[in-house]
């Protein structure tokens, strides 16, 4: 009996120092790890881009327009053998008509410089170098072709912005704005309106590769006007 209740001790006593080993070893290996890494955080452009994609819906100057200016805007760009901030260039092509929406649109103030003024605010925490806004604010206030823009990320952008009202993607956005109720715009409407931006839009481009754009772009809209007013007794059917 007593030999038995010794081995009994006996097994007892190696198994709690085994279980107090297991248990130190444990702590060392938990005290040694390394620390959970954190998910690094979402690029800022992922972000620009996403707020775009809900946000800024509309026919002629949604998303996929600020995706063909950034697009064009680098182009050109290139062709020039200029650099640009391509930061710059990104934050201002995918924002430059953010206050032409709700609730970012201000009565009697020029969206450019409505968008110009509060982009910092949409910006702000996104990751974006903040260092950069005054550069960006001056893409945006410019873009519009009938403004005068002042750097490189604002002149490429100044000139993909006003390319973009002509040729078959300008009768495309303008097309898209008219009315299907036969409210404003109207068909006719719509043909001033592109006929305004043939007279207007070509002066105003600035870059020599946007300038050697202009050929192609203006003939395919002048042809589609033309042939357009021949089909609807001048535009008097449309």
């Amino acid at each position: 009996m007593d030999t038995a209740v010794t081995a009994v001790r006996s097994y007892l006593a190696s198994a709690t120092v085994l279980l107090a080993l297991a248990s130190v070893a444990l702590s060392i290996t938990a005290t040694a790890a390394p620390p959970t890494a954190k998910a690094p955080p979402q690029d800022w452009r992922v972000t620009v881009h996403r707020f775009a994609e809900i946000h800024l819906k509309h026919p002629a100057w949604g998303l996929s327009h600020s995706q063909r200016d950034y697009d064009l805007a680098r182009t050109l760009a290139a062709e020039d053998h200029v650099v640009l901030d391509d930061e710059v260039l990104y934050a201002a092509a995918y924002l430059h008509d953010v206050a032409a929406f709700a609730p970012y649109e201000k009565e009697h103030v020029d969206h450019a410089d409505e968008g110009a003024r509060i982009v910092d605010t949409l910006l702000q925490d996104t990751g974006f170098p903040m260092s950069k806004i005054e550069a960006v604010r001056g893409a945006i206030r410019t873009h519009m072709f009938a403004r005068d823009p002042v750097g490189p990320e604002a002149t490429y952008l100044h000139d993909a912005d006003a390319l973009d009202w002509l040729g078959a993607i300008g009768v495309a956005r303008i097309f898209g704005l008219v009315d299907p109720n036969g409210g404003e715009p109207d068909g006719p409407r719509a043909v001033k309106m592109l006929q305004d931006n043939l007279a207007k839009v070509p002066p105003r481009v600035i870059s020599t590769a946007g300038r050697a754009r202009l050929p192609g772009r203006t003939k395919e809209l002048q042809e589609f006007l033309k042939n357009l007013g021949a089909e609807s007794e001048t535009f008097h059917t449309l």
